[in-house]
C-alpha cells in the first residue's frame, strides 16, 4: 500500500510541474496563450509550439503571431520557421514576407530584407507596411530612391500620408532639409499627421537652426499631446533660443512638472539655466547650471561648455572671483583651448581689478599682465592682442601716467603693425590708441614736444581727422 501511495505522489507532483497542453479550439485563445508562451520562454515551449503550429497549419493568422512573438524575444530561427509555415498555407501571404524581410534586416542584410519587402508589396500592393519597410532599409544606400518607392504607394493609396513618411525617411537619414520639405507638404492637412511625425517635423526645423518654425509645430503637437516630453522639450528649448523667455519657463515648468516619463539630461538644465537668465534671474539661473554640471555627459568637451556659461553668467553679475573659479575649471576640463579662450580669463581678472583697489587691485592686474604676457609668448597670431592688452592693463597700473608702464608694449605695438602692409579697422583702431598715449607721455611727462610732433605726424597718416594730433602739430 504504501508504494502504491508513493507512486500517486510522484505521479501528481509531476502533474503539477508539466502542465498539460489544452487548446481551446478557439483561435484567438489559443494565440494569446502560445504567443504568451513564447515571450516567457515556457521550459515545454518547443513541444507546444510543435502542437499549436500542427494544429493551426492552415490558419495563416496564428502562424504569423507565432513567427511574430518569436521576432519580438529574437528567436529568428524559430520566426523564420513560422513565417515560412504561413506561406505554405497561403503562397500569397504577404504578411509573412514582411517578417523574412524584418529577419533579414535584423541580420543587416538590407539587400535581402528589400526582396522580401517587395514580395510582400507584389502581394498586397495596398499595404502600407511593405512600401515603408522597403524605403527604411534601402534608405542607407539611397534615401532618394527610398522615398521613390513611396511614390509607388501614393498611387495605389491616395489616402496615406506618404509625404510624412517620406519625411521620416529623410529625417532619420539626417537630410533635414529634405525631410522639412516632405514634412511641409504633408502639414497642409496636418491633423491627419502622426505624432511621431509632428515631432521629427519640428525637430528637423529645430536641427537646422530654424527655432521660430519649430516653436510652431512643436505648440501644434502639444495640442494633441499636452503631456509629451518631447513636444514640451522643443517648445521650452525654442521658446529660449527666440528669446521668448518668460514663455520659456512655462514650458520648463510642464517639462519638468507636468510631462509624462521625462528623463532630463544637462541639456535640459543648461537650456532652463539659460531662459533663467534671459529673465535675469541669475541666481536660479547659476543654480541651474551648477545642477547641469552635475549630469553625466557624453564628452569632456560639452561639460567644459556649460562650465564656462556658468563663469560668463558670474560675470554678468560682476562676481568675477566666481567667474574667474569656473573660467579656470572650464580651461583645465576643455580639451583644446584657443587664444581666445586663454585670453578670456586674462580678461576676467582685468574686470576684477576694476572692482577692487590698491593692493587687490595691482595684484589681479598683474596676473592680468602675467597671463597676457604667456598668451603672446604661446601664440604668435596673438601676440599683437597681447601687446595691446597689456599695454592697457599696464596703463591702468600706473596713476596718470606718471611711471609710464605702458610706454613699452604700445611702442612693441607699433613696431609690429609697421611690418604689416595693410592695415584693417581694428588696427588702426588699436595704433591710434597707442600714438595718443605715447603723445600724451612725451608732452606731459617727458615734456618732450619734438617726439610728440613726430608721433602726431604718424597718427595723422592713420587718422587725418585727429584733433589731438592736429593741436600738438599746431603748436
Amino acid at each position: 500500500m504504501k508504494a502504491i501511495k508513493y507512486v500517486m505522489m510522484g505521479a501528481l507532483m509531476l502533474g503539477i510541474g508539466t502542465p498539460a497542453f489544452a487548446q481551446t479550439g478557439d483561435p484567438k485563445a489559443d494565440t494569446e496563450a502560445i504567443t504568451k508562451m513564447i515571450k516567457s520562454k515556457a521550459g515545454d515551449l518547443a513541444e507546444q509550439s510543435k502542437k499549436y503550429a500542427k494544429k493551426y497549419k492552415k490558419n495563416t493568422d496564428v502562424l504569423l503571431a507565432m513567427s511574430k512573438a518569436y521576432y519580438e524575444v529574437k528567436d529568428t530561427a524559430n520566426a523564420r520557421i513560422m513565417a515560412e509555415n504561413a506561406l505554405k498555407a497561403n503562397k500569397k501571404c504577404a504578411k509573412a514576407f514582411i517578417i523574412l524581410g524584418d529577419i533579414q534586416a535584423l541580420s543587416d542584410d538590407g539587400g535581402a530584407a528589400a526582396q522580401q519587402y517587395q514580395q510582400a508589396i507584389y502581394f498586397d500592393p495596398k499595404d502600407p507596411e511593405g512600401y515603408y519597410k522597403y524605403a527604411n532599409v534601402y534608405k542607407k544606400v539611397s534615401p532618394t530612391e527610398a522615398v521613390a518607392k513611396l511614390e509607388e504607394l501614393r498611387a495605389q493609396r491616395p489616402d496615406i500620408a506618404v509625404d510624412a513618411l517620406a519625411g521620416r525617411i529623410y529625417y532619420t537619414s539626417n537630410k533635414f532639409g529634405n525631410a522639412i520639405d516632405s514634412y511641409s507638404k504633408a502639414w497642409a492637412d496636418k491633423d491627419k499627421m502622426e505624432e511621431r511625425d509632428i515631432r521629427d517635423f519640428a525637430m528637423a526645423y529645430y536641427l537646422s537652426g530654424k527655432a521660430a518654425n519649430a516653436l510652431e509645430v512643436a505648440k501644434f503637437g502639444l495640442t494633441k499631446a499636452p503631456r509629451d516630453a518631447a513636444f514640451n522639450r522643443l517648445a521650452f528649448f525654442t521658446s529660449t533660443d527666440t528669446k521668448q523667455y518668460e514663455q520659456a519657463l512655462q514650458y520648463a515648468d510642464a517639462l519638468f512638472n507636468k510631462s509624462d516619463s521625462a528623463k532630463f539630461s544637462y541639456f535640459d538644465y543648461t537650456y532652463y539655466g539659460n531662459a533663467l537668465k534671459g529673465e535675469k534671474k541669475y541666481d536660479e539661473a547659476i543654480e541651474s547650471y551648477k545642477k547641469a554640471i552635475e549630469q553625466e555627459f557624453d564628452s569632456k568637451d560639452k561639460k567644459a561648455g556649460v562650465i564656462k556659461t556658468l563663469s560668463d553668467t558670474y560675470s554678468e553679475i560682476e562676481d568675477y572671483a566666481s567667474a574667474i573659479k569656473y573660467y579656470e575649471q572650464y580651461l583645465a576640463e576643455y580639451s583644446t583651448p584657443t587664444a581666445t579662450d586663454h585670453a578670456g580669463l586674462a580678461q576676467l581678472y582685468y574686470y576684477q581689478a576694476s572692482k577692487l583697489t590698491d593692493g587687490e587691485m595691482v595684484a589681479s592686474l598683474k596676473k592680468s599682465d602675467e597671463l597676457y604676457k604667456n598668451l603672446g609668448e604661446k601664440y604668435a597670431d596673438a601676440i599683437e592682442y597681447a601687446t595691446f592688452w597689456r599695454a592697457r592693463v599696464n596703463n591702468a597700473m600706473d596713476d596718470d601716467q606718471k611711471n609710464g608702464y605702458a610706454k613699452p608694449h604700445y611702442e612693441k605695438l607699433i613696431e609690429l603693425y609697421n611690418t604689416r602692409t595693410e592695415l584693417n579697422n581694428s588696427d588702426k583702431s588699436r595704433l591710434k590708441e597707442a600714438y595718443l598715449y605715447l603723445i600724451s607721455y612725451e608732452a606731459r611727462i617727458a615734456d618732450n614736444m619734438a617726439a610728440a610732433k613726430k608721433l602726431s605726424e604718424k597718427l595723422i597718416v592713420i587718422d587725418p581727422e585727429n584733433a589731438v594730433a592736429k593741436q600738438v602739430l599746431g603748436m
